[in-house]
C-alpha cells in the first residue's frame, strides 16, 4: 500500500497508542464527554441538524504547487500556549482555519491529539489556499469560550470544539460569529447557531444504515434487536428499531445484562431457549465486539447478524475471532477499507492500533476536507468521498445538514473485512 509521508513537523504530532482488553481489538471506552462510553467515541442526538453557513466572498483560485513544495510563513506564539500563529496577514485568497481542540486537557488530550494529527495530515495533502492555526483549550467552558473567541477573531472558519459539553457551551453563549464546524453533537435542546455545522460521528446513523442494509438482504425478515443497558446501546438499538418499523418490518427486542464486559450466562441460556421456539430471520446487535463474541459463542453463528462499528474486533495478525465470522457491520472506510483510494493517500498514525484513536484521526482528516471545501466553495452543496464515509453537505430551507454513508463490511475470520458494494 502506498502511503504518502508527512513532513517532519506533522509526523511529530502523530500519536502512539496501543489497544488492550480481553478480546482482540476491543477498545477502551472514550471519556464520557466524547462518546457517552461507547467504543469509538460516537455520540449524537437521534436527529442531528445544522443551520446555514453564510456565503463568503469566494477566494482566488491558487496555483497548485508541486507536491514536494512546503510553504512556511513567519510565526509567533499565542501568549502562554506555545502554538504557532501567523504573524503576517495571509496572501490574498488564502483562508485561515482555526482548529480548536482541548489539547491542554488531561482527560481529552490524547483524543484531541488524534484529531489534530488527522487534520494536519489533511492539510499537508491539500494545503494550497489554506492556512491552519491550532488553538488549544482546556476542559472548562470558560477555557473553551475564551479560546473560541480568540480563534473566531483571527480566522475565517473555526473547526471545533471536540467535547459535547464544549460544543453546548458555544451554542449557549451566542458567541458564534464565524462559520463553525463542530466536531461533536452538543445534545442540547437549544437550536444551533445559524453559522454552525456539526460533523461528529453518530451511532444512530450507523444503526439506521444497518437497518437499510438488512432490509435489502431480507425483504420480509423479522429482526431480533439485542442490546445492553448502556446509554449508547439503548440509543443504537432504538435507532435501528425505529428505522426498521419505518420500513414496515417487525422486530423483537432483548436486553442482556452485561457486567465488566461479561454477558450474564443465565440471560444467554434464556435467550437460546427463546430462539429455539421463536427464531427470527436476522439479528441486530447493539453490542461491542467482546459482548457480541460471547453471544455468538452461546447462540451459534448461523443467524445473519448486523452491527455497528463498536462490534469491529480490529485487526490482530494471527489472532482471528471465529465467533464473529460473517458479522455484517457498518464502520468507517478508514478502519475497514485500507485499500480505498481516499484512504490510501493518507499516512497512518505511528503504532496506533486503537480503533478509537484511528476513528478520531479519520474524523480530523474529513473535518479538514469539509472546512477547506466550505472556504473555497461557500454557499454550495457538495459531496466528498471521505475516509469516514461518503459525505453529503446539503442546504434545505435555510438549514445545512451533513449525511455520512459509511462502509458496509462483512468480517471474515483470519482475513479481515470484505466490503459490500452498493451499501
Amino acid at each position: 500500500m502506498l502511503l504518502k509521508s508527512l513532513n517532519s513537523n506533522v509526523m511529530r504530532g502523530l500519536l502512539a497508542v496501543s489497544a488492550a482488553g480481553m478480546f482482540a481489538g476491543c477498545s477502551t471506552p472514550m471519556p464520557p464527554d466524547l462518546g457517552c462510553g461507547v467504543p469509538g467515541g460516537l455520540c449524537a442526538p437521534a436527529e442531528p441538524n445544522t443551520r446555514a453557513l453564510p456565503p463568503a466572498p469566494p477566494p482566488e483560485t491558487p496555483t497548485r504547487a508541486p507536491a514536494s513544495e512546503t510553504r512556511t510563513s513567519p510565526v509567533e506564539l499565542y501568549p502562554g500556549t506555545g502554538t504557532p500563529q501567523s504573524q503576517a496577514r495571509p496572501a490574498a485568497g488564502t483562508a485561515r482555519i482555526a482548529l480548536l481542540l482541548p489539547l491542554q486537557s488531561p482527560a481529552l488530550g490524547q483524543a484531541a491529539e488524534a484529531v489534530r494529527a488527522g487534520f494536519m495530515a489533511g492539510h499537508e495533502r491539500d494545503r494550497n489556499g489554506i492556512e491552519v492555526n491550532v488553538v488549544p483549550s482546556g476542559d472548562s467552558p470558560e477555557s473553551t469560550l475564551e479560546a473560541y473567541a480568540r480563534a473566531a477573531q483571527q480566522n475565517d472558519i473555526v473547526v471545533g470544539p471536540l467535547a459535547r459539553s464544549s460544543v453546548a457551551a458555544i451554542v449557549a453563549s451566542n458567541a458564534v460569529s464565524k462559520p463553525t464546524i463542530a466536531l461533536n453533537h452538543p445534545q442540547t435542546e437549544r437550536p444551533l447557531p445559524p453559522q454552525m455545522l456539526v460533523v461528529g460521528l453518530s451511532v444512530e446513523e450507523e444503526a439506521r444504515q444497518a437497518a437499510d442494509w438488512a432490509a435489502q438482504e431480507h425483504p420480509m425478515g423479522r429482526a431480533l434487536v439485542l442490546s445492553g443497558k448502556a446509554a449508547w446501546q439503548q440509543r443504537t438499538a432504538g435507532a435501528f428499531a425505529a428505522r426498521w418499523a419505518r420500513l414496515g418490518r417487525n422486530n423483537a427486542t432483548a436486553e442482556l445484562p452485561i457486567l465488566d464486559g461479561y454477558v450474564d450466562a443465565t440471560a444467554l441460556a434464556e435467550l437460546r431457549s427463546r430462539l429455539a421456539i421463536d427464531r427470527p430471520e436476522l439479528v441486530f446487535a447493539a453490542l461491542d465486539a467482546g459482548a457480541l463474541r460471547q453471544v455468538r459463542s452461546a447462540l451459534g453463528t448461523s443467524l445473519p447478524t448486523y452491527a455497528i462499528s463498536a462490534a469491529n474486533p480490529g485487526r490482530s495478525p494471527g489472532m482471528g475471532v471465529p465467533e464473529l465470522d460473517g458479522v455484517r457491520l457498518v464502520d468507517l472506510p478508514w478502519t475497514v477499507q485500507p485499500d480505498h483510494p481516499a484512504v490510501m493517500v493518507y499516512p497512518r498514525p505511528v503504532d496506533s492500533e486503537s480503533l478509537d484513536m484511528q476513528r478520531l484521526y479519520a474524523l480530523g482528516i474529513d473535518a479538514f476536507q469539509i472546512a477547506r471545501t466550505l472556504a473555497q466553495q461557500p454557499g454550495t452543496n457538495f459531496t466528498l468521498d471521505g475516509v469516514t464515509g461518503r459525505l453529503s453537505v446539503r442546504q434545505n430551507n435555510g438549514a445545512w445538514s451533513l449525511r455520512r454513508s459509511e462502509a458496509a463490511a462483512v468480517y471474515r475470520d483470519g482475513i479481515g473485512f470484505e466490503t459490500v458494494a452498493g451499501q
